[in-house]
C-alpha cells in the first residue's frame, strides 16, 4: 500500500467529494452491526483510513476504539484523532500495531491500492485476535454495474477491471488464515440527497477513476449526470458497493 501524493488541498477535496455523509450509510451500519459483533471497548483497525470518515462512524456507531492507519500525511492530518481515535502512520503491509491487538479490521476502498495483498493479509492476521473478522468495502470486477460513476462515466468500468478479483482476494486471505467467508453483500450508500447535489460536489482530481478519463469522456459523463438530475430532481445519488467479511 503505497502512499498517494496528497497535499493539504487535495486531501480536503477528497474529504469534501468522497466521504459518504453519515445519513447515507444506514445499510452499512445495520449490516456491520449484524455481522461483526462489535461492542463498546473493542478495538477496530481502520487500514487506509483516508480522512477518517469511517473511523468516526465506527466510533460513534459502536463505541469502539479505532486505530486509523493512513500512509498519506495530508490525509492523516484530517483524521479527527483523540476521543477514541488514534491516527497512525503506516500501511497495510507493515501495520504499526502489536500482535493480536484488534477485534476487527476495516478496509474501505483499499484493496486496489495494496502493493502486496498477500503481505497485507498476513499482517492483518498478525494484528487481529484469533477469529476476528476483516471487513472489506470495495468494488470488484464484474460487480460494478450499480456504481454511480460507472452509470454516468461508463469508461470508469475499464479501470475497475484491473482491481483484484473476488476469487483472488478470498484466496489470498484464506492463505493468510482467513478461510471463512462470513458475508458477501452489495449495499447501497447515498452520496448526496439528489443527483444535482452529487454533481455539485464532484471533484475530478479527488477521484482516481475520474482523473484517468480523457477530458471528452469526463465532459460527456457530466452531461449525462446533469440530464438525469433535470429529469428527476428528487432522485438520490445512490451507489452500491460490496461488503466482504472474512474470518
Amino acid at each position: 500500500m503505497a502512499p498517494t501524493a496528497y497535499d493539504a488541498q487535495a486531501a480536503a477535496d477528497y474529504r469534501a467529494a468522497r466521504e459518504i455523509p453519515r445519513e447515507g450509510l444506514t445499510a452499512w451500519r445495520e449490516t456491520i452491526a449484524e455481522t461483526a459483533g462489535l461492542r463498546p471497548g473493542m478495538t477496530v483497525l481502520d487500514v487506509g483510513a483516508g480522512t477518517g470518515g469511517f473511523a468516526t462512524a465506527f466510533r460513534d456507531w459502536f463505541g469502539v476504539r479505532v486505530l486509523a492507519v493512513e500512509p498519506a500525511a495530508a490525509m492523516r492530518a484530517l483524521i479527527p484523532a483523540g476521543d477514541g481515535i488514534e491516527a497512525l502512520d503506516g500501511r497495510a503491509e507493515a501495520l504499526p500495531v502489536p500482535d493480536a491487538s484488534a477485534d476487527a479490521a476495516w478496509l474501505g476502498s483499499v484493496l486496489h491500492h495494496l502493493t502486496d495483498p498477500a503481505a497485507a493479509a498476513r499482517e492483518l492476521r498478525r494484528a487481529l485476535r484469533p477469529g476476528a473478522p476483516v471487513l472489506i468495502r470495495n468494488t470488484f470486477p464484474g460487480r460494478c454495474e450499480r456504481d454511480l460513476r460507472v452509470r454516468f462515466f461508463p469508461e470508469t468500468a475499464r479501470g475497475i477491471d484491473d482491481y483484484p478479483g473476488l476469487g483472488r482476494v478470498t484466496e489470498v486471505f484464506a492463505d493468510a488464515g482467513f478461510g471463512r467467508t462470513v458475508l458477501l453483500r452489495s449495499l447501497p450508500q447515498e452520496s448526496a440527497p439528489t443527483l444535482a447535489a452529487y454533481a455539485g460536489r464532484l471533484r475530478r482530481d479527488a477521484d482516481s477513476k475520474l482523473r484517468a478519463l480523457p477530458d471528452e469522456a469526463y465532459a460527456r459523463g457530466l452531461e449525462r449526470l446533469r440530464r438525469a438530475a433535470e429529469a428527476d430532481p428528487r432522485e438520490p445519488a445512490t451507489s452500491w458497493m460490496d461488503l466482504l467479511v472474512l474470518a
